[in-house]
């Protein structure tokens, strides 16, 4: 069983995800609720949670105000926001399991499943997606390996690869990540001012471009692999960004 603690300054949100858990999330022992961050950081000790579904916009002492005084202990944390679609970004950019009010059971149900694995945050990504959501533009991804968690600076990034439901990074330096994201999902990370999903397999840094073979409809890119560009997204590529 997951030891579970939940925190939300709205009593209304905390029954609510009591209710989904109970009926779809048997796995989940809830061994207390709090509606102060204050309250719950001075009894996490005792409770010693697997698991801590965190409001991040609290009176008091924020999310992230209140892991950072909890970062000894050994947890799971899945955060629960309001966040505006922007926001949301910062947490897929590092790697941060979240969920959105009103909760929705499916991305409950797969939140709780990989907390089992025992995911902790590690300080830089607390401190990526807090200057994120001040406004500063990402500079870096944060990605689940076997090793744990790397991150990857996106100037390095080449381009990202389609593989099934998964999706391979290869970078400036021959290494290559494959993470358990769909090329969609890394398209809505990574789609920027410098990357652009060219093809139904590939998105690419636009800045790593070596050529583009426009009759052929092929770019080769730094590290000399030519990857192929739908015929719908020439004229994006010209329109868009000039250097054509």
């Amino acid at each position: 069983m997951l030891k579970t603690v939940i925190v939300d300054d709205e009593p209304d949100s905390i029954d609510l995800l009591k209710i989904e858990l109970s009926q779809h999330c048997p796995q989940v022992a809830i061994t207390g609720t709090y509606t102060s961050s204050v309250k719950a950081v001075n009894d996490m000790e005792k409770l010693q949670p697997d698991l801590l579904f965190l409001d991040i916009e609290m009176p008091g002492m924020n999310g992230f105000e209140m892991l950072e005084k909890l970062l000894h202990l050994q947890f799971s944390v899945i955060f629960i926001t309001a966040y505006n679609q922007y926001a949301l970004k910062a947490f897929r950019f590092n790697a941060l399991d979240y969920l959105v009010k009103p909760v929705d059971t499916a991305d409950l149900i797969e939140a709780v499943a990989k907390a089992e694995r025992k995911i902790k945050p590690t300080t830089a990504q607390l401190n990526l997606v807090q200057r994120q959501l001040r406004g500063e533009l990402p500079s870096k991804i944060a990605v689940h390996g076997s090793t744990g968690i790397s991150f990857i600076d996106l100037n390095e990034i080449v381009y990202a690869e389609a593989s099934n439901n998964y999706s391979k990074l290869l970078l400036t330096d021959k290494r290559m990540f494959t993470i358990s994201k769909t090329l969609k999902d890394v398209q809505e990370v990574l789609e920027e001012s410098h990357f652009l999903r060219v093809h139904r397999q590939y998105i690419i840094n636009l800045n790593h471009v070596k050529q583009f073979n426009r009759n052929e409809g092929i770019l080769t890119m730094v590290n000399g692999d030519h990857l192929p560009i739908a015929r719908n997204q020439k004229e994006r590529l010209v329109e868009k960004y000039g250097w054509l």
